[in-house]
């Protein structure tokens, strides 16, 4: 069933839809793609009552103006951001109801990189290999422009109250945990202890393939691994550059390269690194395989997980517009029913 239309008054200049991606493309030269942090597609999911992640709106530091033509339900997850509705500030981490003809404006993030705005019915664009994302290294989709307008799909429960969760913090740095790769032998053992005794600082290069890091400690290279020939590359990789800094790649990475890889980050701790903002501080921490085992989480499990940490949101009266609207306390009335029946 229809849910109307998105329509986008403003946009950023690096908003996309994106879904959880394309696992399992590989052969086919795809990376997974999808959201950068999809943990924050997890928590929209368990703000909207939805049994699976969404296709959501990712907006890379800022966000734009968007209204919707039928009654919707959203939630705002990822980085946060400046949010209003009709001028109302919006709590970020809940879930907010939104009627045709309100104006949503979503402003700059305050801290990290990426925000969602994911639609209770999700956004029902056209599918290819799977997926709704866009996956702009592949040529699959595009940006988003202003005037667009993005079919949605109808809210399942409309009149579901509000939500809010306290998000895991991934936006102010700290430690990314890794696993050694098949060419971290290339390096020698001491190089490989300083991959992790070094703090390393967020570099301004970087996008949805990819972060570059950068420290004032010398480099980490090794003479076995020039000459490499191109390999298999995966999300979360470290690639160590000529110059010896490392490079994490992320969801639209290459598939192939001949950069060698000293470790790989894990899955969990990448939404950590893609949401680093440029000058943030990170630390890489080896860890054995079983510990990686043990930390691996479908996103079923953290759907669960992010369940339990639901609450409902209680608005401010001041941000009310038609707080005598609302019945408060059983049995206590706005005051105006008589008048009302008298005409």
């Amino acid at each position: 069933m229809s849910g109307g239309s998105l329509i986008l008054r403003s946009v950023g200049p690096s908003v996309s839809v994106q879904d959880m991606g394309r696992p399992g493309r590989m052969a086919q030269g795809i990376s997974r793609g999808g959201a950068v942090d999809p943990l924050a597609l997890v928590e929209a999911a368990a703000l909207l009552g939805s049994r699976k992640p969404l296709p959501a709106l990712e907006m890379a530091v800022s966000g734009g103006r968007f209204e919707v033509t039928a009654p919707t339900r959203i939630a705002l997850t990822g980085a946060p951001m400046q949010a209003e509705l009709d001028g109302r500030p919006l709590r970020w981490g809940a879930s907010h109801r939104m009627e045709p003809g309100e104006v949503l404006s979503i402003g700059a993030a305050r801290a990290g990189m990426f925000g969602y705005l994911t639609f209770a019915g999700g956004i029902e664009t056209a599918e290819v290999l799977g997926s709704r994302s866009a996956h702009l290294a592949a040529g699959i989709g595009s940006a988003l422009e202003a005037g667009a307008r993005l079919p949605l799909g109808a809210d399942p429960e409309p009149d579901a109250p509000a939500m809010v969760l306290t998000q895991d913090d991934r936006f102010s740095g700290g430690t990314l945990r890794i696993i050694p790769g098949p060419q971290t032998g290339l390096f020698d053992e001491a190089t490989f202890a300083r991959l992790s005794t070094t703090e390393f600082t967020r570099a301004r290069q970087g996008n949805r393939q990819g972060v570059a890091l950068e420290s004032d400690a010398p480099a980490l290279t090794s003479d076995k691994a020039k000459g490499l020939a191109s390999d298999v590359i995966f999300e979360g990789d470290i690639q160590m550059t000529g110059a010896g800094t490392p490079y994490v790649l992320l969801a639209e990475c290459q598939t192939i390269g001949g950069y060698p890889r000293i470790g790989t980050v894990l899955p969990c701790d990448l939404p950590r690194i893609a949401q680093a903002a440029p000058g943030t501080k990170l630390r890489f921490k080896a860890v054995t395989l079983d510990e990686a085992d043990a930390l691996a989480l479908r996103w079923e499990a953290q759907l669960q997980a992010q369940r339990a940490k639901l609450r409902p949101l209680i608005r401010d009266p001041h941000d009310i517009h038609d707080l005598l609207s609302y019945q408060l306390i059983s049995g206590v009335t706005a005051g105006r029913e008589l008048e009302e029946e008298n005409g």
